[in-house]
C-alpha cells in the first residue's frame, strides 16, 4: 500500500514571484496566502530560531526562510505524509528546515527546546463548524481536534522569555485567542486586520503576543489586500502592500512596540 502521495498526487505552485515552489496534495489540503501573510509578519532576526506549530508542507516556514538567512526552522506536522512533503519542499527550496512529525499534546516527547518565535495558522473551524471537507487531510487542517488555548499555551512552552508568538486567525474567534493569551501571560498584543477592500469588514487577523510582557494591547490599521472597492480586471488586483509580501517576500510594517 503506497504511503504518503505519489507524484501524480501533487501539483508545484510558485509563491513569491516563483522564489519559493511548493508542492502540495491537488485534492488535499493547499496553502494559499494565509502562510505568505503569517511568514512576513513575524519580526524574526538573523540568527534566531523559530518553530511553526501546524507547519503542513512548509509554506510559512520556507518563506520566512527565504526572507531572513540564517534562522534557525523547526516545524511540527502531525500528517506524516503532508511532513514528507515539507522535508522534501525544504531541500527544493535550499532552506534548511527540521520537521518533527507530532501532535501538539505530545510535543514534549520529542523536543523541549525553547525558540525566539513560534509562529502557528490553527485550523479555522470547531467541530461543527463549517462545511466539511471531503478530503482528510483538507479536514484535518481546517476543522480543530486541539483547542486554541492548548495551540497559545503548547507555544507558551516552547518560547524563550520575552519570545514572540505570530499566527493567523478567523476574526469571528479573536475574543477565544485574546482569553488563551491572557490565561498564558502573554503581553504586548498586537492585532492587525486583514481586510479584503476598503469599506469590508475584514475576515482575518494576525496577532502578535510577547511572552511575559507587561506592554498594553494595540490594535493595528487595517493590512488592505486588494486595491479599490470591487475587483474590476481580469487578474490580481493587489494592493501595493501587498504586492510587496505576497511577490516580494516583504515584511509587513507593524507599528513599532
Amino acid at each position: 500500500m503506497q504511503i504518503g502521495f505519489g507524484d501524480d498526487d501533487l501539483t508545484r505552485d510558485d509563491f513569491l514571484n516563483g522564489v519559493l515552489q511548493i508542492y502540495q496534495p491537488r485534492h488535499g489540503y493547499r496553502a494559499a496566502t494565509d502562510p505568505i501573510f503569517l511568514a512576513a509578519s513575524c519580526p524574526v532576526q538573523a540568527g534566531q530560531s523559530v518553530l511553526e506549530l501546524g507547519c503542513g508542507v512548509g509554506t510559512a516556514s520556507l518563506a520566512l526562510g527565504k526572507r531572513v538567512s540564517p534562522v534557525e526552522l523547526v516545524g511540527v506536522e502531525r500528517q506524516a505524509d503532508y511532513a514528507e512533503l515539507a522535508r522534501r519542499n525544504a531541500q527544493a527550496a535550499n532552506v534548511p528546515l527540521e520537521i518533527i512529525v507530532a501532535d501538539l499534546a505530545t510535543l514534549t516527547n520529542h523536543t523541549t527546546r525553547s525558540f525566539d518565535h513560534v509562529i502557528a495558522n490553527p485550523p479555522y473551524f470547531t467541530t461543527g463548524g463549517g462545511t466539511e471537507a471531503t478530503d482528510q487531510g483538507r479536514e484535518a487542517a481546517r476543522r480543530e481536534d486541539t483547542a486554541l488555548s492548548d495551540w497559545v499555551s503548547c507555544a507558551q512552552k516552547r518560547l524563550k522569555p520575552h519570545g514572540w508568538l505570530t499566527l493567523i486567525h478567523i476574526t469571528e474567534r479573536l475574543p477565544e485567542i485574546l482569553a488563551a493569551l491572557h490565561a498564558a501571560k502573554f503581553g504586548a498584543i498586537s492585532i492587525l486586520p486583514l481586510q479584503s477592500r476598503a469599506g469590508q469588514a475584514a475576515k482575518r487577523v494576525v496577532i502578535r503576543a510577547r511572552k511575559l510582557a507587561k506592554t498594553p494591547a494595540m490594535l493595528c490599521a487595517p493590512f488592505l489586500i486588494h486595491a479599490g472597492q470591487s475587483h474590476e480586471k481580469d487578474g490580481d488586483d493587489y494592493s501595493d502592500a501587498a504586492q510587496d509580501v505576497l511577490r516580494k517576500g516583504a515584511a509587513i510594517a507593524w507599528p513599532a512596540r
